[in-house]
């Protein structure tokens, strides 16, 4: 009965239980959600999303984080988790490229203020949940992913429905039954990326996981063995899984430790050729160029094969493009990865001289990148721990330019700075509220 050991664990799991380092990594996770979501909220995708929520209720519960609106509260679930991942620019679980925070930091922040909840509340749902849903990832990553779904909504409804659930105050047989409703809501495809509907994916999630616990608040029941069950979430989503990964460990491996913070705005295995790009162009000028050969693992080129993307959204999909703009402007910030930029003609024509070669040698986050001149002369650049990976992370300075950068289109200065160090002290805030005052 793995649903209900889990459940069990993540229950009698206080707030007092969670080591101090992995509170001061969720308040960085959480720092980095507000950047992404502020930065991306007034996307074309985010107004698509906001005229619909507006042509099915008049309700104004809760805000639309970054603009001066609310609406009800399911909503401006769906909308500040779709805002978080439009840049493709959020926090990374590198063990299952997952993007924990996205469903499950909305959830936390919609409730923590319509109910007032204390910070130390939310800092505990929001942990417990990030490491529901990673367990469940490990369990079956990455069989499930090669099969085509996309795990950040697939595990991330079961994260945000015990976020909301324990937030709720449901018992442990509560809590069950909205893993059970949430798991029945799983969904997410791959064939998405690229596309509008990828960061509706977990904005999605997070509505579907409040919307388990909020119905099972109300007497609604569920399947409490949706994880092994016959034809549970294991055996139809992931045949290939390994139960006992749900566990191990539990209480002394913290899953959200492993959670990465991306320096720039595409799919993380692009990272490492990002970087090798960036250091290869300083050792020629673009005319001098005749190829830049980029040795990665077969996983890259799958998610990241668009040779000819016509988007920005496309673009970062692209290791063509993103090689090019990583040697040409020495950077992959969202910038980059505008529709002009994608279909600039002095990008398209440098996208022909990037070459990448799939070799299972290459590890998924490594690079042998090899700079080829017109005179025959060839550099080598190898990046065995991409900038942003938890080997080489970003430090807090960089996180805060980072956050910084991004909001700086919705916030005047003065209230970045005040973002930011609420956030570094945001488990000795009575309640979200003051946060939500300096977005307003």
């Amino acid at each position: 009965m793995i649903t209900k050991e889990l459940v069990n664990h993540i229950y009698n799991t206080s707030y007092e239980d969670i080591p101090e380092s992995v509170i001061e990594h969720a308040k960085k996770s959480l720092l980095n959600w507000l950047g992404v979501t502020i930065g991306a909220i007034r996307h074309e995708t985010i107004d698509i999303l906001l005229d619909v929520a507006n042509d099915l209720s008049t309700s104004e519960q809760v805000s639309i984080l970054g603009r001066e609106v609310k609406t009800d509260l399911l909503s401006a679930v769906l909308i500040n988790g779709t805002s978080s991942h439009i840049f493709d620019f959020d926090d990374t679980h590198l063990d299952t490229i997952h993007h924990p925070s996205g469903p499950v930091a909305p959830v936390i922040f919609a409730l923590g203020e319509k109910h007032s909840f204390s910070t130390k509340e939310l800092l505990r749902a929001f942990i417990l949940g990030c490491e529901v849903e990673l367990r469940i990832s490990n369990a079956v990553y990455p069989s499930h992913y090669q099969h085509g779904y996309h795990i950040t909504p697939s595990t991330g409804v079961f994260g945000a429905a015990v976020a909301a659930g324990l937030l709720l105050k449901l018992d442990e047989d509560q809590l069950a039954m909205a893993m059970g409703l949430a798991g029945t809501q799983s969904f997410g495809l791959r064939e998405m990326f690229g596309t509008m509907t990828k960061p509706f994916h977990p904005g999605k999630a997070a509505q579907n996981g409040l919307m388990a616990a909020l119905l099972v608040q109300k007497g609604f029941t569920s399947s409490t063995q949706v994880l092994e069950a016959k034809r549970g979430f294991f055996n139809v989503y992931s045949p290939e899984h390994n139960v006992n990964r749900v566990l191990e460990d539990y209480g002394r491996v913290w899953e959200l430790e492993k959670n990465a913070f991306k320096p720039y705005a595409c799919g993380i295995v692009l990272h490492p050729s990002i970087d090798a790009c960036i250091q290869l162009s300083e050792l020629a000028t673009p005319r001098e160029v005749d190829g830049i050969i980029l040795k990665v693992n077969p996983y890259v080129l799958e998610l990241t094969g668009k040779r000819e993307p016509k988007t920005g959204l496309e673009g970062k999909f692209s290791i063509y493009h993103t090689g090019a703009i990583a040697f040409l402007e020495k950077d992959a910030a969202e910038e980059q990865y505008k529709d002009e930029k994608v279909l600039a003609s002095e990008i398209i024509s440098f996208r022909g001289k990037i070459k990448p070669i799939a070799d299972e040698k290459v590890d998924k986050d490594k690079v042998e990148a090899t700079l080829v001149k017109k005179d025959g002369t060839r550099h080598q650049v190898f990046i065995e721990h991409a900038t942003g990976s938890i080997e080489n992370p970003m430090t807090k300075d960089m996180l805060d330019r980072k956050f910084m950068k991004l909001c700086k289109s919705s916030l005047i200065d003065e209230k970045i700075t005040q973002v930011i160090e609420a956030m570094d002290h945001f488990e000795q805030m009575d309640s979200v509220e003051e946060i939500i005052r300096i977005l307003s």
